[in-house]
């Protein structure tokens, strides 16, 4: 599996996981309503935004 395919993998199981919808998703950890969506019809986020995105997941989490 790929690091792409392993980062739309932990998106798709903390949207699970929390019920949160894409849009809320986008809107709170990457400042795009639509992040979600795009990145399922194929968007690749640069490197420093997969990592943002991910930081904050772990922060959202610890926080939890």
């Amino acid at each position: 599996m790929s690091e792409l395919d392993e980062f739309k993998t932990t998106i798709e199981k903390f949207i699970e996981k929390t019920s949160m919808t894409p849009t809320q998703f986008g809107k709170r950890f990457a400042s795009d309503p639509l992040f979600v969506f795009q990145l399922r019809a194929g968007r690749e986020p640069r490197t420093s935004t997969r990592k943002k995105v991910l930081e904050a997941l772990k922060s959202a989490e610890v926080a939890a």
